[in-house]
């Protein structure tokens, strides 16, 4: 009897909660097959099979929480799949195999390396290759319901991972091979909700955080209490940067293949400011001050399981275009939950736009271990004094810098943040530039 464990995932994650269950007790699986998504800290992980065999115990539910170690499942490296999980195909596998018994063993390799191609494998419904294809592990969870190999979908996602909607697609398309099973098969999920009365018999709703809730809620509280963490705030005329977007974004998104937004534009300016303020593209580790000499943006993005910051890497030397691809990449990422851990590690500062809500003004919390964040908010005309004593409706937003005062000073964070407002405000030298 071999055991699965929870494997070592990563230096900073020990510890992580099982999301889902991909196999069942009496699934046949080979080694390297996905059995379980697993939610941690910062994502979902797949944890994969390393022995073949037959599925004999789930040791933890779904919900369950585990550490590195664990042992999670044991496999019967001897055992026979049950009647359940065995395919439609596993009679004439078996009148297969006996007659290959017959053949000269040359014939018979021959034969064994094409139905090691063409066949499903067992009670997966997929091929041994499948394991090789980039594929959600909703999407394989729903292939395996359908009975659909992984290998006959074509994926839309441009990064040509497989999504349960192309399973969808391709099952509509008459590519599956087999009914789906009926929803009596399936494992229930563990209910994460609890309704309940308070002490005035009035109706509450209880409902276990995520992990990834929770360590947020952790994280947060832990910046508050180890910075001295202040704000400061400023506000940005955005007429030129509008009217430049606005003139441009025609011809931008037809010359590259991605809008003109104003990310970008901030983007490029919170660079800009970076080198001339470098204490705020910094960390504090004991009594050092490390002053990073790469630009690493983080991009806050709300998902529904909570904020996540994907990094954007050397955000200094893209261009316009290429700022914009990689926030619209690490983006649609985070959203379809497809972010690997090195998407979220080592950013040096971060930006955050609550203004896509329809925030006006905030204070955002530092996103340890980095020492600035810079928040972005909704832009509403409202009248300013021009430098003749005209008054103008302009479109206006307010810009907030929270900082670390332990290693940035209040001029320092002042002046950064009027360096921002007049690079967006005179916006031709950053395209110049970029």
């Amino acid at each position: 009897m071999k055991e699965i464990k929870v494997p070592e995932l990563a230096e900073s994650i020990t510890e992580g909660t099982i999301a889902e269950w991909l196999v069942k007790k009496g699934d046949h699986v080979s080694k390297g097959d996905p059995i379980l998504e697993l939610e941690t800290d910062k994502v979902n992980v797949e944890v994969n099979a390393d022995a073949d065999g037959v599925i004999a115990e789930l040791l933890k539910e779904e919900g369950d929480d585990v550490e590195v170690g664990d042992v999670i499942a044991k496999v019967d490296e001897n055992g026979e799949a049950s009647a359940s999980s065995e395919d439609s195909s596993g009679d004439q596998q078996a009148e297969a195999s006996a007659a290959e018994q017959k053949e000269e063993p040359q014939q018979q390799e021959q034969k064994q390396e094409s139905k090691q191609e063409e066949q499903p494998a067992g009670s997966n419904g997929q091929n041994n290759g499948n394991k090789d294809i980039v594929a959600t592990p909703a999407a394989r969870k729903r292939a395996r319901e359908l009975g659909i190999d992984l290998s006959s979908i074509s994926a839309r996602d441009p990064l040509g991972r497989i999504r349960p909607e192309d399973v969808d697609a391709a099952a509509k398309g008459g590519s599956k091979s087999e009914e789906p099973k009926s929803a009596s098969n399936d494992k229930p999920k563990k209910e994460k909700k609890e309704e309940e009365k308070t002490q005035f018999d009035k109706p509450v709703e209880r409902i276990k955080m995520s992990r990834r809730r929770q360590t947020i809620a952790k994280r947060l509280v832990e910046v508050q209490q180890e910075a001295a963490m202040l704000t400061t705030f400023n506000e940005v005329d955005m007429t030129n940067v509008m009217k430049l977007r606005s003139d441009r974004k025609e011809s931008f998104q037809k010359k590259h293949d991605v809008k003109l937004g104003f990310m970008s534009f901030f983007t490029k300016a919170a660079v800009g400011a970076l080198k001339e303020f470098p204490n705020l593209n910094a960390e504090i580790q004991g009594n050092e001050i490390i002053q990073k000499k790469f630009y690493d943006i983080g991009m806050a993005v709300s998902t529904d399981e909570g904020l996540v910051v994907p990094v954007v890497r050397d955000a200094d030397r893209l261009d316009f275009a290429g700022i914009e691809k990689g926030i619209a990449d690490v983006a649609t990422k985070a959203r379809n939950k497809e972010l690997q851990l090195e998407d979220l590690q080592g950013g040096s500062f971060t930006i955050t736009n609550g203004g896509i809500f329809g925030s006006m003004l905030s204070t955002p919390i530092l996103n340890s271990p980095q020492v600035g964040i810079l928040g972005l908010h909704n832009i509403e005309k409202r009248a300013k004094v021009m430098p003749d004593d005209s008054i103008e409706a302009r479109p206006m937003m307010y810009i907030a810098l929270s900082y670390d005062h332990r290693i940035v000073d209040g001029k320092e964070a002042v002046q950064f943040l009027r360096r921002i407002k007049e690079m967006i405000e005179d916006p031709y030298d950053l395209l110049l530039e970029g």
